[in-house]
Formats: structure tokens, sequence, C-alpha cells
């Protein structure tokens, strides 16, 4: 190529660092506990690297969080087992929201119309009382609205309406969520 444009990574030396330190924390201070177990533990830790989290949240030992500081969980919200956070940009889980196992919260992606293809990064709102089924991907910019339910291994690129249920590739509408109060 003539014009060649190198990539730029948006990354101090500093963030890069600060990373390390909390990946090396992370995997050696809390992946050795069996799943949600010593929770007050990992939220201390969490909040030692600049997460904003309830104490009653819960982390599980296996979830990967790139940039804790850009983490939000509200009272009662749930980050299960092996979910990626890829937090370039803030992810925030409103009160009661779950994201269950192995799904993938993308805050990031590169502009493909760029000859310098730079990083783009957009945060990731989940409402209150939504739920990420397993290995759900949710891509940069997403606002999942209240009481959403995203089915397993459903791909959201827009935002999602309050009280709806996606699924698919990309995610499309398939049904009005009803809460059935009679059940309990």
């Amino acid at each position: 190529m003539e014009n060649e444009v190198n990539f730029i990574s948006p990354y101090s030396t500093g963030n890069r660092i600060k990373r390390m330190v909390w990946t090396i924390c992370w995997n050696v201070f809390a992946r050795p506990f069996p799943k949600s177990s010593a929770n007050a533990w990992k939220v201390f830790l969490l909040k030692c690297f600049g997460a904003k989290i309830a104490k009653n949240a819960y982390v599980y030992s296996s979830a990967r969080i790139f940039m804790p500081w850009n983490l939000i969980m509200e009272e009662q919200t749930c980050i299960g087992s092996e979910v990626k956070c890829y937090n370039a940009a803030p992810v925030i889980l409103k009160k009661y929201a779950t994201v269950s196992e192995r799904a993938y919260l993308c805050t990031a992606s590169h502009n493909i119309s760029s000859p310098c293809h730079e990083q783009i990064a957009n945060a990731i709102i989940i409402g209150q009382r939504a739920w990420i089924a397993a290995e759900a991907f949710i891509g940069p910019g997403v606002a999942i609205g209240e009481g959403a339910v995203v089915g397993a291994r459903g791909c959201v690129f827009k935002d999602i309406e309050p009280w709806t249920v996606v699924g698919g590739n990309p995610a499309k509408f398939l049904k009005k969520r009803i809460i059935n109060n009679g059940n309990f």
C-alpha cells in the first residue's frame, strides 16, 4: 500500500500497566474462588480498581472485566460465569439486571471507514430487571431497556425496547415480556 497508515492504540502506557496489574490481581486473588463464593472480597477488589458496585452485586470468579474503573453495577445485579466484559467505555447494570454465563459485553469496535482503523467505544446500558441470556453478544452503544430479555446467543447491535424479548443474529423482536405475579 502506497500511503501506509499505522494503527494507533487508544491506550496509554499507564492504562496498559493498570490493566496488567488489575488482571494479575483478579487472577490471583479472585479466580481461585468457585463461582460466586467470596463475593464480598471480589466486590472489594473491583472497588479497589475503581468499579462503582453495590455491596449486594455479584460477579462470578471466572468473569473477565477489561477495565473495572468503567464498570457500574447497581443493587442485586449479576455478572455470571465466564462473561467477557470488554468495557473500554462504561458498562452499566441497573438494579436487578443479570448477565448470564459466557455473554460478551463489547463496548468497542473499529472505524472501518478510516485508514487508521482507530478504535471507537460507546457505553452499554443494561436496564433494570433486564436479562442477558447465555452466550449473547451486546455491541457498543447499545441500551437494553428495562425488563427486556436477550435470548441465548442473541446478537444485539441496536437498542432494545423495555419489556421485550429478542433473539437471533441480529436480534429481532420475539414477543413482549409479561410478568405473571400469580406464580409466587
